[in-house]
């Protein structure tokens, strides 16, 4: 069985499409079906690899090494479908794709065109997805952009021929718009309503309407949504403001049927759900006792989007630990002139922050204020995570304050220091192409006995994910070593030092990978679970 659910949002973006296709997936699944995701982003670029956080968020990494968008992240927080280079379809890919068959001969000499080249594309790569197992059952489809988008266009075009192709038992659309609330709370439906004409006058009859509202609507204004735009009554299902958390739209969409709508339109029998481990975790969410505050000290704290996946794991931590995350965004850049970080982080402020983390990044902007932020934590024994730039931030500060080596710091930032204590990996110091091209994926580490890092993951071998150009430096591990500094992981076959901590130290942790990306709300990850115990530690022995 290979049955297709094609998402698509209108009205305007950022309404929640990949939460949406997220949590249909996630409650299919509940009904033991085998689901796989795919994102369609219209942009030009091959992947998000090159793009700015400012512009798209944090950069999504699979096992094989694709650089994604962060809707795939969202795919792996709710379901749990393997995901890969296939599952990521960009613009920039398909054309790059045409156009080397087209220099190869392929066409036979034929002019290319949007349609049937581009389009034909677009079908074979979605397909190729349903065909990698023969256990995969349905494939959820997320076309980005909104209807009406010139750059969505080919993707549409080519939902429109597949549903037609393969028939409306085993293809559907799963449309997502808008109902804004005007003054006097008074919701309109008439955005709704055009946005389904539009994606008629595509080809297109959207199956299931996914309705955003500030509230739930009632079945009068849900009749008149669906005599508008000729969907079911019953298909018209609202998406609508949660005061919890996101988690919480699986069960949202539950208590509406939309599984049992979705799998009836496709022509299969409904088996029965199994959702205990999403309300299990709603009972976490809901049963919280305590709070901790951790700073996340970055480059990109302007968009929350920056650093999603960590945020999320830091907030799965705490719903296995049972406490309320209060996360301080604060900006490294702002710590490099503060004249008392206790005043900014520590003791001397009303509310004291219990722990600090440090995520990945690239650049110089900031660094300076990292590395004071990491002596803060290491001197006054606060709980300390860095991850990835985070790690090299320690050894940074380490060879600065311990080793005494003023201007140690990494060749990222400085081709000029003395004790270029990160440096590039071999393999990069020649790379001219930015794109695809750092040390990606799936890799594995083995942690030292004694360690943190062991005691947290409770094994030796660790398989995590990378995505970095620059290691610590193989030439100063002797030095680190002997100074006191902890080297808690390395690659197997001793080459790479993997993660880093602190001597005489309650937790400080720093790691080369990115452990942010396989936490799930209903499995935290083991590493952050330990960071989020050593907070509440702390706060408990500082606040009694």
């Amino acid at each position: 069985m290979n049955k297709f659910i094609f998402v698509s949002g209108g009205v305007c973006s950022s309404l929640g499409k990949g939460v949406s296709a997220s949590s249909l997936g996630a409650l299919l699944e509940g009904r033991g079906f085998n689901v796989r995701m795919v994102k369609c982003d219209p942009y030009i670029n091959v992947d998000a690899g090159t793009m700015s956080p400012y512009q798209h968020g944090e950069v999504y990494v699979t096992d094989d090494g694709a650089e994604t968008d962060l809707d795939l992240g969202n795919y792996a927080r709710f379901t749990s479908g393997p995901l890969s280079h296939a599952n990521s379809i960009t613009t920039g890919q398909i054309y790059d794709a045409v156009i080397r068959k087209e220099r190869e001969g392929r066409y036979l000499g034929r002019t290319i065109q949007v349609i049937p080249h581009i389009t034909d594309e677009i079908k074979r790569r979605i397909l190729a997805v349903a065909k990698e197992s023969p256990d995969n059952d349905v494939v959820i489809v997320e076309i980005g952009g909104t209807v009406g988008d010139i750059e969505s266009i080919p993707f549409l075009e080519a939902a429109r021929q597949m549903i037609h192709e393969l028939g409306r038992n085993n293809s559907i659309s799963v449309h997502l718009t808008l109902i804004p609330e005007v003054a006097g709370s008074e919701l309109k439906t008439k955005p709704t309503q055009h946005s389904v004409k539009a994606m008629q006058e595509l080809g297109i009859q959207p199956d299931v309407l996914i309705c955003r509202s500030p509230v739930m609507l009632d079945e009068a204004t849900r009749r008149k949504i669906a005599l508008f735009t000729n969907v079911e009554n019953e298909a018209v299902i609202v998406s609508y403001d949660v005061n919890t958390t996101i988690y919480q739209v699986p069960l949202v969409f539950y208590e509406q049927k939309l599984d049992q709508i979705v799998l009836k339109k496709m022509g299969v029998e409904a088996r029965h759900a199994d959702l205990s481990a999403w309300y299990l975790m709603m009972d976490k969410f809901n049963t919280r006792d305590g709070k901790v505050r951790v700073g996340v000290v970055g480059k990109y704290m302007e968009l929350h989007d920056a650093y999603k996946s960590v945020y999320e794991a830091l907030f799965h931590a705490g719903l296995a630990c049972g406490v309320v995350m209060d996360i301080v965004k604060i900006d490294s850049a702002q710590l490099e002139n503060a004249s008392d970080l206790d005043a900014v982080l520590g003791g001397g402020c009303n509310s004291p922050l219990d722990g600090i983390l440090i995520p990945g990044g690239f650049g110089e902007r900031g660094i300076d204020g990292m590395t004071r932020a990491a002596a803060w934590a290491r001197t006054r024994k606060v709980p300390y995570f860095g991850i990835c730039l985070g790690m090299q931030v320690m050894v940074i500060e380490w060879a600065r304050n311990v080793l005494g080596w003023e201007n140690a710091d990494s060749t990222e930032f400085s081709h000029d220091t003395t004790h270029p204590v990160i440096s590039l990996l071999e393999d990069q110091i020649d790379v001219q192409m930015m794109g695809g091209t750092m040390r990606l994926g799936n890799s594995e580490s083995r942690a030292r006995e004694g360690t943190l890092l062991k005691a947290a993951y409770g094994e030796t071998a660790i398989h995590e994910r990378h995505r970095h150009r620059y290691e610590f430096s193989n030439k100063y591990r002797t030095d680190m070593i002997n100074s006191g500094l902890i080297i808690s992981a390395f690659t197997p076959d001793d080459s790479l030092v993997e993660s880093v901590e602190w001597p005489d130290h309650p937790w400080g942790v720093g790691v080369q990978f990115h452990p942010e990306f396989k936490s799930k709300p209903t499995a935290a990850h083991p590493l952050f679970t330990a960071f989020v115990k050593a907070l509440i530690k702390n706060s408990a022995e500082n606040h009694g």
